[in-house]
């Protein structure tokens, strides 16, 4: 499903081999979560699993990432501001892709000084993307770095630890 979403919001026809392209990622990524060691964590919407996927990402502030962030294309200049425990950040909402084939998405990104922190989530269905925003928004404020965290705070607080 993933795969599908990620090649239609690219605007990609499939082609001969992708299915076993497919096939060869999903055995592929045991490896890359653990090799991403706890940077890289995936939720799906519990009473619709393919309804929706959020994915949340800590990457290392580079300046090769600063530089990809700063050259990202201005159709995606619409952000608004997004505030959460890690700061500050940047909300980007597409309900409607310019590609009728592409998914509804929407990001929010932080930028922690030394990380830069990412939730993407892809919905399936366009006429009920709007549905599911606020807990999108939710599910974003509860993102937090685990040196932020103290002891006694909530155990159901999302911990992604820095690489």
């Amino acid at each position: 499903m993933l795969l599908g979403q990620a090649n239609s919001a690219l605007g990609a026809t499939e082609r001969p081999g992708s299915r076993f392209g497919a096939w060869a990622m999903s055995q592929a990524a045991p490896f890359m979560m653990r090799q991403a060691d706890g940077r890289v964590l995936v939720w799906t919407w519990k009473a619709e699993p393919e309804l929706i996927v959020a994915m949340a990402t800590a990457q290392l502030l580079t300046p090769d990432v600063r530089i990809a962030r700063a050259s990202m294309p201005m159709d995606y200049d619409d952000t608004v501001s997004f505030p959460n425990r890690l700061g500050v950040g940047e909300k980007l909402v597409v309900p409607v892709p310019e590609s009728p084939s592409a998914p509804p998405f929407a990001t929010y990104t932080w930028d922690t000084g030394t990380h830069l922190v990412t939730v993407t989530a892809v919905c399936s269905d366009r006429e009920r993307f709007g549905t599911v925003i606020g807990a999108l928004d939710e599910l974003a404020r509860s993102i937090r770095i685990a040196d932020d965290l103290t002891g006694g705070e909530s155990p159901d607080v999302l911990r992604l630890p820095p690489a």
